[in-house]
């Protein structure tokens, strides 16, 4: 379980608060469409995150080039924001994995993004992608996303990778669920999928239910008067 890492897909400072206060939070991973929702210069969205994020948490920043050139500098000043735990988001496109190799010979951490299949994934793997964000409920629009995620995860383990799955794109709390008991190590999930799966509507019947009968018997809402 100490192996496992929860990741928040947002850069909404204050959702990102509330889930780390109810939840043991490794990080947030963000992308161009969530730093525009935030509605402040890029800068600033980025750099409230440097901010607020302990340096234990993991921060995913990902690059807006699609050229080769351009990616390598984004990629290197995101490594520069903070300095440990800071990661390049790249594509896997040609360009994209040109990239990756190239950072791992400089020694920048990756995150290989925009994922559909399990096969591109462990490419990424392969030329030394630390994390691999594999999109899973989009992949379901063209099959059966999650068993495709839980192949990776096999393949992944067979060939002794040491790149970790960080599935992504979750629509519901079933596709979260699946996804841990086949064994991802990481699952980056947007705020109100993360509180979804422990907010069973059942818990705060029974809570209400106990507080009822207490205060029925004792005239209080504490255990000691």
């Amino acid at each position: 379980m100490d192996d496992f890492e929860l990741i928040i897909d947002t850069a909404d400072i204050e959702s990102i608060r509330k889930c780390d206060e109810i939840l043991d939070v490794q990080g947030v991973t963000t992308n161009p469409t969530i730093i525009t929702k935030t509605g402040k210069p890029a800068e600033q969205a980025i750099g409230d995150l440097v901010e607020y994020l302990r340096p234990d948490q993991k921060l995913f920043v990902q690059v807006v080039a699609t050229d080769l050139d351009g990616i390598m500098s984004e990629a290197r000043r995101i490594a520069r924001l903070r300095p440990e735990n800071t990661y390049a988001k790249i594509p896997v496109t040609h360009a994209g994995l040109r990239a990756i190799k190239q950072c791992r010979r400089e020694g920048i951490g990756t995150l290989a993004t925009a994922i559909y299949s399990s096969d591109a994934a462990f490419m990424a793997a392969h030329n030394g992608a630390d994390y691999l964000a594999a999109y899973v409920n989009r992949m379901c629009n063209y099959g059966d996303g999650v068993q495709d995620v839980v192949d990776l995860i096999d393949m992944l383990a067979i060939q002794g990778s040491r790149s970790k799955l960080l599935a992504a794109s979750f629509k519901n709390v079933d596709q979260a669920h699946k996804l841990i008991l086949a064994g991802a190590q990481a699952l980056t999930l947007p705020p109100d999928v993360a509180l979804a799966m422990v907010g069973h509507p059942g818990t705060q019947i029974a809570v209400d239910e106990f507080s009822a009968n207490w205060r029925k018997a004792y005239d209080r809402d504490t255990l000691f008067g």
